[in-house]
């Protein structure tokens, strides 16, 4: 093991000892069941308190590093979500996972999983698509947003690094239990049927989201102010059951089971 690979494994060690001391202070096992049901109930649930302050601060420094260095600007209508705008500057999947160990290292612990799996009720898969891993964004031009849409996979865990007053707009808005159809997506339908949940944050929340069934934006902002946020995603096995692959590598239930299922394989 040369120098370099023995520093980077002692860091992983110690951040995951981190996350796991505070997760048992703040996220003991006899509480998270009403989590849960919480988090059934609405599709979201504010999770701030799963990571210690330490921890968010350096990854507000990390996204801000990869925005710097490698941002790109968005601004178009997709189809598959009725037209909806995205109006931001995103730091793309690939692209992170190559050049940030330390957020490959905060996706990749066993006790954040953990957590995250006792709130969802089900296992948690590494997202199977290299491309919907991870995204930073950051909305900061009067108009910004990311428009009504779904996930393609379950789950998003999603770090609020920087958000501005709700004055300036910028919160989420979410309509669960839903369902994305992308050739017909019936968007409006939804917001005029059902009750439309409005979330406001402050820098440095942390919440979950069942993102395939929760239909969500961002309120537009209303002045040129900065938000950033990094989605962390994971899928289950309802999103290998729709025969989503990783190349030609085709991954069955047997085989999750056991462990040995690698979307980077």
């Amino acid at each position: 093991m040369t120098s370099r690979t023995a520093v980077i494994s002692e860091e992983g060690i110690e951040l995951e000892v981190k996350i796991s001391e505070n997760l048992s202070k703040n996220f003991p096992q006899g509480n998270r069941f009403g989590i849960s049901q919480k988090f059934v109930r609405d599709g979201f649930i504010k999770l701030t308190n799963m990571m210690p302050l330490e921890i968010r601060q350096a990854m507000k420094a990390e996204a801000i590093r990869l925005l710097d260095l490698y941002s790109e600007r968005r601004d178009l209508k997709l189809a598959t979500t009725g037209n909806t705008p995205r109006k931001m500057s995103v730091v793309h999947s690939e692209v992170i996972a190559e050049n940030s160990e330390f957020i490959n290292k905060v996706y990749r612990s066993e006790s954040l999983v953990s957590l995250l799996e006792s709130v969802a009720g089900e296992k948690l898969l590494p997202c199977p698509s290299k491309d919907e891993e991870f995204l930073i964004a950051r909305q900061e031009k009067c108009g910004d947003t990311h428009g009504w849409h779904w996930g393609d996979y379950r789950y998003a865990l999603i770090w609020v690094l920087e958000t501005p007053p709700i004055e300036y707009g910028g919160m989420l808005q979410c309509v669960p239990h839903t369902k994305w159809n992308k050739s017909d997506p019936q968007i409006h339908f939804y917001l005029c049927e059902n009750s439309i949940q409005t979330y406001g944050f402050t820098s440095g929340d942390i919440y979950f989201l069942k993102a395939d069934t929760t239909l969500h934006r961002t309120v537009p902002l209303n002045r040129d102010a900065t938000r950033i946020m990094l989605n962390m995603t994971w899928g289950c096995m309802d999103d290998l059951k729709k025969e989503l692959k990783d190349g030609d590598r085709w991954w069955s239930e047997e085989e999750v089971q056991a462990g040995l299922y690698d979307p980077k394989a």
